[in-house]
């Protein structure tokens, strides 16, 4: 079975993420905030694919996507979302991506979403970020493509 980008993606009221106490992203009000993994099969094509997926689907108040109602999105690079803890007590990575494969896929979503229009802002890729959100719903999905 072919591994899939994955995105956990939450409706939020606001986000933020914060490096060594500085504010590097935040979105204020209705948007998405969206932690983007990355496996080894990964492509460009994929972040294509996941960006208009982000771009399109309607999870927003009132069954609206971000290029509905041009609410912003936060997009964080998340290589825990391959992690696997079935065995053991400590979860193995193997199936995430290194870094040298995964920061330009997740750079690729986040330049794909502004080339349909969107307004994102990121976290750093690599860094020990703090996320702090508002969701509202509380709703949250994983979107795999």
């Amino acid at each position: 079975m072919m591994a899939l980008m994955r995105a956990v993606v939450q409706r939020v009221d606001g986000a933020a993420v914060v490096v060594d106490g500085e504010t590097v992203g935040e979105i204020v009000g209705e948007g998405l905030c969206v932690l983007v993994g990355v496996t080894h099969e990964d492509t460009r094509e994929k972040a294509a694919q996941l960006a208009r997926k982000l771009w399109s689907v309607r999870i927003l108040q009132g069954e609206k996507s971000c290029s509905d109602t041009a609410a912003p999105l936060l997009v964080i690079s998340q290589f825990t979302l391959y992690g696997d803890a079935r065995k053991g007590r400590r979860p193995t990575w193997n199936a995430a991506a290194p870094g040298p494969v995964a920061e330009p896929l997740v750079d690729e979503v986040v330049a794909q979403l502004r080339a349909l229009g969107a307004r994102v802002e990121t976290g750093r890729f690599g860094a020990d970020m703090k996320v702090s959100l508002t969701n509202d719903g509380p709703f949250t999905v994983l979107l795999e493509v």
